[in-house]
């Protein structure tokens, strides 16, 4: 099973799901945005250690910020929600099935990673799955001495991995300090027996917040706890619930995301018999509206639409994705970004691992995007920030948009007022339509100037 989510956002900027195509699929209908230049590469990828195209003109400008993203595969089960590219210890053999066979191909990604993008600095590591957990502390810590071996990290650098509560411990959480984390993510999901059960969860309701008390006092600062609404048979008592036990466990960072049923999951297979009801969108806002409520109530304040944080304890790593920062995705089926450019490994671990033995690179293809898809991706992640986004982003015909916006209580007309597009409460609730109406109204001033 997942641990958690928080390095997907409402799956839009998640390194298994963030190319172009995926984040254009939100406005595609409506604002009309055309397909980007895709490469796919055979068997190999591109070549041993090559900066992809449209990035080496970047190497000596001053780069955004710098991040490693480390997907781990393994699952003790499958959850019945879950799309991601996650293995059980049957799906797989050999050395794709041994965590230290994924440790010998991950440390193999970081050397060419390090050839690949030259002197840049670390600032963030996240390891997400899949159940990082399940390597264990030595392992983790391993990755993690690997990336140091082979760049420079900032002192500052804030180091995350994602845990399922079941196969955490002191000892571990112990042992991930002693390694050099700084941060754990702990999916949680609910406080409430037969939500956790619909999910497809072991843990029990209180172990989440049991191992947010341990990761606390192993001396982590930053705990997240991971949050899902609106599945099927909860209640509005049993989310409020769930908002006690968060604040309970005393953690400085919550991530929560509506149940969003995918094809070809289990879950979506059990609606489809009609042995459970499809989420509700209405139900989804009350449940958003009510947590949010409880969550400020209590200091922890939203800076991006799904997740909210103390003062000072947002999640840095995912801030990057969100500003169009850099990263490295290692592992099979991570996702990277360089200056504009977006590749993505090959789904398999063994597959991933075979080609990182033969000295190739593991990449399945990339997509180099324009100018134009660059806007659009600027608009649709930094317009989900608290801070969002400044209205100079925006050409005459999506300033315009974002006045309408204000008019109907999306955007915050003192933010307008001062420069800036900054989604209302009621605006985060229509996020993806505010998002739709500004790159529609530049498609259409676009329109406009041409006929």
């Amino acid at each position: 099973m997942a641990a958690g989510h928080e390095a997907e956002s409402e799956r839009v900027h998640v390194e298994q799901s963030l190319t172009v195509s995926g984040l254009r699929a939100r406005t595609r209908s409506h604002a009309g945005t055309r397909a980007g230049k895709v490469r796919t590469f055979g068997p190999g990828g591109p070549g041993r250690g090559t900066v992809p195209a449209g990035h080496a003109g970047t190497l000596g400008s001053v780069p955004p910020p710098f991040g490693i993203y480390v997907h781990v595969p393994f699952c003790a089960t499958r959850c019945g929600y879950c799309d991601f590219n996650t293995y059980t210890a049957s799906e797989l053999s050999g050395d794709a099935a041994s965590p230290d066979g994924w440790l010998a191909a991950a440390r193999r990604e970081i050397a060419l990673a390090a050839r690949t993008v030259g002197d840049r600095t670390v600032e963030t590591v996240f390891v997400g799955g899949g159940t990082p957990s399940l390597l264990g502390a030595e392992r983790l810590s391993a990755v993690l001495a690997a990336i140091r071996d082979e760049f420079a990290v900032a002192p500052d650098c804030e180091v995350t991995t994602e845990s399922n509560p079941e196969s955490t411990s002191p000892e571990f959480f112990a042992g991930l300090r002693a390694g050099g984390y700084t941060r754990v993510s702990l999916g949680m999901q609910s406080a409430a027996r037969h939500v956790l059960a619909v999910l497809d969860r072991t843990h029990t309701p209180g172990r989440a917040v049991d191992a947010a008390r341990e990761a606390r006092a192993a001396g982590f600062g930053h705990v997240n706890l991971d949050l899902i609404y609106a599945t099927p048979g909860e209640t509005d008592d049993d989310l409020r619930r769930s908002a006690e036990a968060v604040l309970e466990a005393g953690v400085d960072h919550v991530s929560a995301y509506a149940l969003i049923v995918e094809d070809g999951t289990a879950l979506a297979r059990r609606v489809r018999r009609g042995e459970l009801p499809a989420p509700d969108d209405d139900v989804a806002a009350t449940r958003y509206e009510l947590l949010d409520a409880r969550l400020a109530e209590a200091g922890l304040r939203w800076y991006e639409v799904s997740n909210w944080a103390l003062p000072g304890a947002e999640c840095r790593h995912n801030l990057g994705y969100w500003r169009d920062g850099d990263w490295w995705g290692v592992g099979p089926g991570a996702h990277s970004h360089l200056g504009g450019v977006r590749w993505w490994n090959v789904k398999h671990p063994a597959r991933w691992a075979g080609l990182l033995d033969a000295g190739d690179a593991p990449e399945a293809g990339r997509e180099e995007l324009t100018a134009g898809e660059r806007h659009t991706e600027r608009v649709m992640l930094r317009l989900r920030l608290a801070e969002g986004m400044p209205l100079d982003l925006l050409d005459d015909g999506g300033r315009a948009a974002a006045q309408r916006a204000v008019t109907d209580g999306l955007l915050d007309g003192g933010a307008h007022a001062g420069g800036r597009a900054v989604l209302t409460d009621r605006g985060r609730l229509l996020a993806d339509r505010v998002v739709t109406d500004l790159l529609l109204a530049e498609e259409d001033a676009v329109g406009a100037a041409g006929r």
